[in-house]
């Protein structure tokens, strides 16, 4: 019991000791803005390579530093995933033959967490891996190329959504997801620094490329009531099997996004107070 006692006495003394490194500036310099520029690309039941059609995405960010371990994040994504069956290997998918595209547009806010304390245009602590946990709200807004044309497949409901042979309306295109990542950040000068990031977006949604039913709805009746494009995309499979798999109900989609850029401290230091 005492060695435990021991142990969170001397956690929060360390945590203090890092705090006071932060408290040497001001608001605004515990403040940091910046971007990052890199890629994006998703798994699913269109693709489960990775890497496989990445996209380039982009991040802007706004860091605060509780201390030298510890920060709040806010950041705006702007990515875009596809996948195609006809690029996949197993014969059972390209039958299937669907495909999609989906712009996202995210909006984050969680905490980070520094392996090293660092500080920008600290000298000592000039470099650290950190990890970042999110809560994220997407917009998502799947599409396929019908006839030349691509065309949107959320307002279709092409696995019977919003029908009278299912029992759910149709998907939001806004949806949460909880981001978690690993970066890196190194200190190049007294005010920037530079980040580089990987990170995973799991959703709350299996329909980011709108496939996450079992099996197909009846073409006729999903003409009757979702209109005729619904019922063409939504089986479009090359030998016209209505009664085959169409989704996968077991697992949910998810994307990522990587990038490299750079943070600017705002504000300057301030001088530490004189003694008394």
């Amino acid at each position: 019991m005492q060695n435990r006692i021991l142990v969170l006495f001397l956690c929060i003394i360390t945590s203090y000791s890092w705090s006071q490194m932060a408290h040497r500036h001001n608001a605004m310099s515990r403040s940091e803005i910046g971007f990052m520029v890199g890629g994006s690309y998703y798994i699913g039941d269109l693709n489960q390579a990775h890497f496989k059609n990445t996209n380039i995405a982009g991040q802007l960010l706004y860091r605060y530093n509780i201390n030298a371990r510890l920060a709040y994040r806010l950041n705006f994504t702007y990515g875009r995933i596809e996948g195609y069956d006809s690029q996949q290997s197993n014969e059972f998918y390209k039958n299937r033959n669907l495909s999609f595209q989906s712009d996202l547009f995210e909006f984050g806010s969680g905490i980070e967490v520094t392996y090293f304390p660092f500080e920008i245009g600290n000298r000592r602590y000039k470099g650290t891996a950190y990890l970042l946990a999110e809560l994220s709200l997407t917009r998502i807004n799947p599409m396929t190329d019908y006839n030349g044309t691509m065309t949107e497949l959320q307002p279709l409901g092409t696995e019977g959504q919003g029908t009278t042979m299912g029992d759910k309306g149709k998907y939001s295109r806004i949806q949460m997801g909880v981001p978690l990542a690993l970066g890196v950040r190194i200190s190049i000068t007294d005010n920037i620094a530079l980040n580089a990031e990987y990170g995973i977006r799991f959703m709350f949604t299996d329909y980011l490329d709108d496939v996450g039913g079992y099996r197909y709805t009846d073409p006729v009746l999903l003409a009757a009531e979702n209109g005729p494009t619904a019922a063409a995309l939504s089986n479009r499979s090359l030998d016209g099997n209505r009664f085959a798999q169409r989704g996968n109900r077991a697992t949910r989609d998810w994307y990522t996004f990587f990038g490299i850029g750079l943070m600017v401290r705002m504000g300057g230091k301030k001088s530490c107070p004189p003694p008394n």
